[in-house]
């Protein structure tokens, strides 16, 4: 699976997270602004000097944008867990996954996928009681079909207080749970960690297991492989990082990360290859 964001991402994300203009980071890089344009449209690819000098501009690592834009960086691909069933959505042609996590015939749902009946087939086909749902963010596309999912079975809708706005259909009050820090939810023998990630949108959660065989982090779109989602709105851009330097790449290196868009990739591999990490 390609990586989600290419390099035209990144440094658009870098920019508008910070608040500023083509002009102003052509000035500090030392570029045209005519140039860094063409990038960031991905109308033409970058060369090295380019890389690096955007890479010093927008505060980003340069030798991991430029093993994303020069040399094509992607995550080694991982083996399927046991424990784990990935969902493939789409929202008008753009693919979005979500996860069942289950254990003991028991399971909880991480983020919807917008694909609510895979998500119910899924669920049936092992026979597996739902125990919740876990949302990463309040968007349509991690969070869509809850209102179908819960017609099956009746369960929690976990969510950051702060997203709440963002749902389309909004469950009854008693349904919502704001998970707090460190909260767990139990599933079979399985413990789910939440982790407040806010920073792609105000209250971003993303949900950690620490089975004996694969410790996961299901970190929605608060990390990509390579890069991180567009911090909604762009003043959260600080606290995006804070997350995701903290929270999830403070995590031992041997996790795995499941995120909504993309590619698998591990804790390690992003603190090797990701340009909003930091050095170590």
């Amino acid at each position: 699976m390609p990586l989600e964001d290419d390099f035209c991402d990144i440094i658009k994300k870098a920019r508008m997270g910070q608040a500023w203009s083509v002009v102003d980071v052509a000035g500090m890089a030392g570029l045209a602004s005519g140039g860094i344009t063409s990038l960031e449209r991905g109308v033409r690819p970058p060369d090295c000097i380019e890389v690096r000098a955007l890479a010093k501009a927008l505060g980003l690592r340069p030798d991991p944008l430029e093993q994303i834009a020069i040399e094509k960086w992607e995550p080694v691909a991982q083996d399927p867990l046991p424990w784990v069933e990935k969902i493939q959505g789409s929202i008008n042609g753009y693919g979005v996954q979500g996860y069942v996590v289950y254990d003991g015939g028991e399971a909880v749902l991480i983020d919807t996928a917008y694909n609510a009946s895979a998500m119910i087939d899924a669920l049936s086909t092992r026979h597996l009681r739902l125990m919740g749902i876990c949302l990463t963010h309040g968007h349509a596309d991690h969070a869509d079909g809850i209102d179908q999912i819960l017609k099956f079975r009746d369960v929690p809708v976990y969510l950051g207080t702060e997203d709440v706005d963002l749902l389309s259909w909004r469950p009854p009050d008693v349904q919502l749970k704001a998970p707090e820090n460190g909260q767990t939810i139990a599933v079979g023998r399985l413990s789910v960690h939440c982790l407040a990630t806010a920073g792609h949108t105000p209250g971003g959660i993303c949900y950690r297991v620490d089975d004996e065989s694969q410790r996961v982090c299901f970190v929605g779109d608060t990390l990509f492989a390579g890069s991180i989602g567009r911090s909604n709105p762009s003043t959260l851009y600080q606290t995006h990082l804070r997350s995701v330097r903290t929270q999830v790449l403070g995590l031992s290196p041997e996790y795995r990360l499941l995120p909504g868009h993309g590619p698998a990739t591990t804790v390690r591999e992003e603190l090797d290859h990701n340009p909003f990490s930091v050095d170590h």
